[in-house]
């Protein structure tokens, strides 16, 4: 009966074990994926603004040259 008791107990244990295992590479992949997105979307993010920043230095280019006027004719 002893040994009955301690292969219920060990079973128990085992698919305690498992089943920790199994939800934890759940949340593993869960956890890894959203970094994954939260990355991506952040990089998407900066170059959005060194895009911005680019645009406003060509405008800020045109608006001085527009102000310096048309080069002179050779």
């Amino acid at each position: 009966m002893a040994v009955d008791r301690l292969e219920r107990g060990k079973d128990v244990v085992q698919v305690g074990v498992e089943s920790a295992a199994v939800h934890i590479g759940r949340i593993v992949v869960i956890v890894a994926g959203a970094v994954r997105d939260v990355t991506r979307e952040l990089g998407d993010f900066a170059s959005d603004v060194f895009e911005m920043r680019e645009a406003a230095r060509r405008a800020e280019a045109d608006a001085v040259q527009r102000e310096a006027g048309p080069p002179p004719l050779p």
